[in-house]
């Protein structure tokens, strides 16, 4: 697998099991940040169910607000963090009144700094209608711009559509050194 990972895809989509599945290969520490507010009762039972359905063998870091804190604390060499979701997070960002963009600029620039090996859960929000109001477009503009910034970074994009993926972006394999091009 490679170092950051992003796995985009609709609601229902099977991108959340997508990015488990491949998580689950590795062989060090694994490592999930939330990005989920417990905002009532639905959304408590959901990410209890998530919880039971990830086993212990997860360490769990709830992050709503500040990812790049939560990434620096879960990286070393040998850990898998996977991050759930990026569109929750903007979510959070633009209920608290913070600066979205800010905030992804300040992601992108961690993720490469990071040791461990990352996979990103994200919504591709930009394949339905236009939204009727003003604040549902300002949150599909800003997703789609974070995926954008995101899928530029990664060393591989995977699109999830029924449960199939879909490799949009895959990275080059590394040079072994005293190699000629030939």
């Amino acid at each position: 697998m490679k170092r950051v990972t992003l796995v985009l895809g609709g609601a229902r989509s099977g991108k959340s099991r997508h990015a488990e599945g491949l998580a689950r290969r590795h062989k060090g520490r694994l490592v999930y940040i939330a990005t989920g507010e417990i905002t009532d009762d639905e959304m408590r039972l959901r990410i209890e169910r998530h919880r039971e359905d990830r086993g212990a063998k997860w360490m769990t870091i709830e992050a709503p607000l500040d990812l790049v804190a939560a990434l620096q604390e879960a990286d070393h060499t040998s850990a898998l963090i996977l991050v759930e979701c990026i569109t929750m997070w903007i979510n959070n960002l633009i209920y608290h009144g913070m600066d979205v963009a800010a905030q992804v600029r300040r992601l992108c620039g961690a993720l490469p700094e990071m040791r461990g090996q990352i996979v990103i859960v994200t919504n591709e929000v930009g394949l339905g209608i236009v939204p009727d109001n003003a604040l549902a477009r300002a949150f599909r503009d800003e997703a789609g711009r974070a995926n954008q910034a995101l899928a530029e970074i990664a060393d591989e994009v995977l699109f999830i559509a029924a449960g199939l993926p879909m490799t949009l972006k895959k990275a080059r394999p590394a040079r072994r050194k005293g190699r000629s091009k030939g």
